[in-house]
């Protein structure tokens, strides 16, 4: 799912863009490339972790609790954007940021053969999580300042499509391959968990260090610069203070804090089943899962379960434009919540159809990125406008990351002290929360 917070600098951006000349290359060139590349870091880190501490045998407590930590850095890079915006081009630290995840996913590759990897990895990723969250407000930052207006709209749908590949890559092609890898190379059961899946992992890691440092390459000669934004803070005290200002002026909008909690809850349900929905389908039936292997998560789960979010986007966004937010957004709350039934299902069942299976997480998936659309736009037009627009904007979806984070951390320790049908059904219960700040989400600025 498409969690990138918008990498605002503390200057905001101004929606024209800052260039002075048309680009010399085809944005197509690095576009498509450049987001597809934030999102196969960013869902490595949030995401695939999660399945890889899973299949290490670490229980879904911790392997929930860890991955989550990793959601910290991209929660908070408003705080640090102002320095990328200060320093070199934006380029610069697109390729920098893309070279070093790079590299450090192959260190982690070659740190699990070492005692003790555990430790070494978990610290690796957390350094990777803020190296990705750079490259995130980099790249954004070229493509807003690199382009018009005209450009930038011409090429959103892109952007949008390229960066949603990058989770079918990493939580469907690469989690496939891994499972593969497992059975069919190294021979193991992959019904148990431990050691025996280090081998396999590894070479996944391999194989997503390799893909970013070829996209690094590739960047360095057909990405642009990137121009240098208006009111750029030039000293750190400036980008102090210009950072301050903004929040200040955050908190003095009308029925903020309802919008507040708008942003923190409307995805309170989605949180708690974004890990444990993956655990609960590889676990085993004696469990209370529904024992599939890898091969079939990356398939159903990472690849069928996020098309069909793609197509509940687009489908989203149509219904939006044409009936308007404010007559429309508690019923995609619904939307977002209420096909989350479809986990509770499968747990009292446990079908052993792989068809069934598929069905039931794709009715759940395109139902979230069907109402998905609706948060997204409230942001935009409720929550940011005004002085810092861009800047509000990315506090509005970290406050949601935040929400994320703190629901992942929880999430796994909650489900192994209920199990799988108590849990699904608390799951179910806390979509209350998302129904209260949908009905009573303030609007206050006409729909653009």
């Amino acid at each position: 799912m498409n969690t990138k917070a918008a990498s605002a600098t503390a200057e905001d951006l101004p929606a024209t863009g800052h260039a002075t000349a048309a680009p010399r290359r085809s944005p197509l060139l690095w576009v498509p490339t450049g987001y597809f590349t934030m999102a196969l870091a960013y869902v490595m880190l949030t995401s695939v972790t999660a399945i890889m501490f899973k299949n290490l045998g670490m229980d879904n407590g911790k392997a929930a609790e860890y991955a989550s930590y990793l959601i910290l850095a991209y929660t908070i890079k408003p705080l640090f954007a102002p320095l990328v915006e200060m320093y070199r081009t934006k380029k610069f630290f697109v390729l920098v940021a893309q070279v070093i995840v790079g590299v450090g996913f192959g260190c982690v590759a070659l740190a699990m053969a070492l005692p003790g990897y555990m430790a070494i990895m978990v610290a690796l990723f957390i350094l990777l999580s803020f190296v990705g969250a750079t490259q995130d407000i980099a790249s954004d930052g070229v493509y807003v300042t690199a382009l018009d207006s005209r450009a930038q709209s011409l090429y959103c749908g892109i952007q949008s499509l390229s960066w949603n590949i990058g989770p079918i890559v990493a939580s469907g092609g690469m989690v496939y391959l891994s499972g593969w890898l497992h059975t069919r190379v190294f021979h193991h059961d992959p019904k148990v968990f431990g050691p025996e899946w280090i081998e396999s992992w590894r070479i996944i890691f391999f194989i997503v260090a390799g893909l970013t440092l070829v996209m690094a390459a590739w960047h360095l000669r057909t990405m642009p610069d990137g121009a240098k934004a208006e009111n750029a803070p030039s000293s750190l005290s400036e980008a102090w203070f210009i950072l301050k200002d903004s929040f200040i002026t955050f908190f003095q909008k009308r029925d903020v804090w309802l919008m507040v909690g708008f942003a923190f809850l409307f995805r309170l349900s989605i949180g708690l089943l974004e890990k444990i929905g993956p655990f609960f389908m590889v676990d085993p039936v004696a469990k209370g899962g529904l024992g599939m292997s890898n091969e079939q998560l990356g398939l159903v789960y990472g690849t069928y379960g996020l098309a069909a979010v793609l197509l509940g986007s687009l489908l989203g966004g149509f219904f939006v434009a044409r009936r308007g937010l404010k007559p429309t957004l508690f019923l995609l709350c619904c939307a977002v919540n209420i096909p989350n039934v479809t986990f509770l299902l499968m747990a009292l069942y446990q079908p052993t159809s792989e068809l069934v299976v598929t069905a039931g997480v794709a009715v759940e998936k395109f139902f979230y990125g069907f109402g998905s659309v609706g948060f997204m736009i409230y942001l935009m037009q409720q929550l940011a406008p005004g002085k810092y627009s861009t800047t509000h904007y990315a506090f509005g979806t970290g406050l949601m990351g935040l929400c994320m984070m703190v629901t992942g951390m929880v999430s796994g320790h909650l489900q192994e002290a209920l199990g799988y049908v108590h849990y699904f059904w608390f799951v179910m219960a806390a979509t209350v929360p998302s129904f209260l700040v949908t009905w009573f989400a303030p609007f206050h600025h006409k729909e653009a």
